[in-house]
């Protein structure tokens, strides 16, 4: 190896880092919108059930893989393979990981540098640079290139410098920082007109909507992607536990935070929604749907921000910080994955993989830029719809499938002595071996 592998020093290390990984932008907002579109609290009560029925087993499945071969995800599932095939196999599934996590960041780092853009733009307002100020969120071809370069070399600058310097250290400072903002922004919300309103569709759910195929599917792709599952991302940071580790209560604090902030969102997006809708701001078309979707993020919030005079610059400016910090908090996982690799594999110094690594994506998303309107769909697409599942289903499978059940039980009692009388190791072998993967394998279709 070119350089010795690094480990999270603490607990709380990991857990603000595999959170911050799984709470992005579409925690902070494509909860909240899918919340929306599929019967508000009906949607929200079906997620809370498939994100530790179905995201939490897979979850595990990917940290145990980490943390029994201690190295990056090919070489990871290459440990547990017995024979030729099944190390040909894991390459594949390894490498596509890898692959789908650099596809993600090339298209996520476009999305993150538009948040930053706005974010900058209050603060042009602010000291008199109007022009300026429209031209940061015009989102024209220049401004992309800028806004992108700026957040991708945020990134690299942390990875650089390592796991418990790099990802953990600024883990624990953005992480904190993102859900202070979370809640000041959510109580202030809370005071405005309009906003008790979005509250109650928020938390009262009709339950007749509950089993309509087109929630319980949304639900279920949400609770499991959430996760960043099928991306390697997991894998390599269940290679940084300790061994001294409960592994089982790690990955439960992990979920039950992801879920919680994204719960949190919603008491922040919704309740927005309704304000700006009470404030004359077209929400919903006819039929009840979204008229903006996703992109929603970028029309009514700061038309709403608009409306609240001088105090709207103030709070948009910390709204698009937070989307900010919880871009970067997953962005700096996507790259870990090929890094790791990088460095692992290929012995190539740390600081030069990530720096490589980062410019390749970098031009890639250059690429996508160049051609907006086709390729950010196309390899969102790509990346989430097709190649998370397959990946993540075939993690469950290695683990169900070809990992030897008594290696399982040895690697899980490190840290857990008593887990073989637990109720956790009397469900999640079974659970993980039949029903994650045919589970997943209803997302995938769903989305063909």
């Amino acid at each position: 190896m070119a350089t010795s592998r690094g480990e999270f020093s603490s607990r709380i290390g990991f857990i603000l880092a595999a959170a911050g990984s799984a709470v992005g932008l579409g925690n902070i907002w494509g909860f909240p919108t899918q919340t929306a579109s599929n019967g508000g609290a009906a949607f929200v009560l079906v997620y809370l059930v498939l994100a530790f029925c179905l995201a939490y087993p897979a979850f595990m499945a990917e940290l145990l893989i980490g943390r029994y071969g201690q190295a990056n995800a090919v070489t990871s599932l290459q440990k547990m393979s017995k024979n030729a095939l099944q190390k040909n196999f894991a390459f594949i599934v390894g490498f596509g990981g890898i692959i789908c996590a650099a596809l993600i960041l090339s298209f996520y780092g476009i999305i993150a540098g538009w948040m930053m853009s706005y974010s900058l733009e209050p603060i042009l307002s602010v000291i008199g640079m109007a022009d300026q100020a429209q031209w940061v969120i015009g989102q024209s071809f220049y401004a992309n290139l800028l806004f992108t370069t700026a957040f991708m070399f945020s990134t690299i600058f942390i990875i650089r410098k390592g796991v418990e310097n790099g990802i953990e250290k600024w883990s624990k400072r953005l992480m904190p920082l993102m859900i202070c903002l979370l809640i000041g922004l959510t109580i202030y919300v809370m005071t405005l007109d309009g906003a008790m309103k979005g509250l109650g569709v928020y938390l009262n759910p009709d339950i007749s909507r509950v089993l309509e195929p087109n929630l319980l599917v949304s639900a279920l792709g949400q609770a499991f992607f959430s996760l960043s599952l099928g991306t390697s991302v997991m894998v390599i940071y269940g290679s940084y536990i300790s061994k001294k580790e409960n592994l089982v209560t790690l990955g439960a604090q992990v979920t039950l935070i992801d879920v919680s902030i994204a719960f949190l969102a919603g008491l922040l997006i919704i309740p927005a929604m309704y304000v700006a809708q009470a404030q004359g701001v077209a929400i919903f078309a006819a039929d009840g749907s979204l008229i903006s979707g996703p992109s929603m993020v970028f029309t009514v919030l700061p038309t709403l921000f608009d409306s609240m005079g001088s105090i709207g610059l103030f709070v948009a400016f910390a709204f698009f910080v937070l989307m900010s910090i919880a871009a970067l908090t997953s962005s700096i996982s996507m790259l870990e994955g090929p890094v790791s690799y990088a460095v692992e594999r290929h012995n190539v110094e740390r600081k030069k993989a990530t720096t490589i690594t980062g410019i390749v994506i970098l031009l890639m998303s250059f690429v996508i830029i160049s051609n907006l309107s086709f390729m950010l769909d196309f390899v969102a697409s790509l990346a989430t719809q097709y190649g998370q599942p397959i990946i993540a289903m075939l993690c469950c499978v290695f683990v169900g499938w070809i990992w030897n059940r008594n290696d399982i039980l040895t690697e899980i009692k490190q840290g857990n002595n008593d887990v073989e009388s637990s109720l956790f190791w009397k469900v999640w072998p079974w659970y993980t071996k039949f029903v994650c993967p045919l589970a997943i394998a209803m997302v995938f279709i769903h989305s063909l």
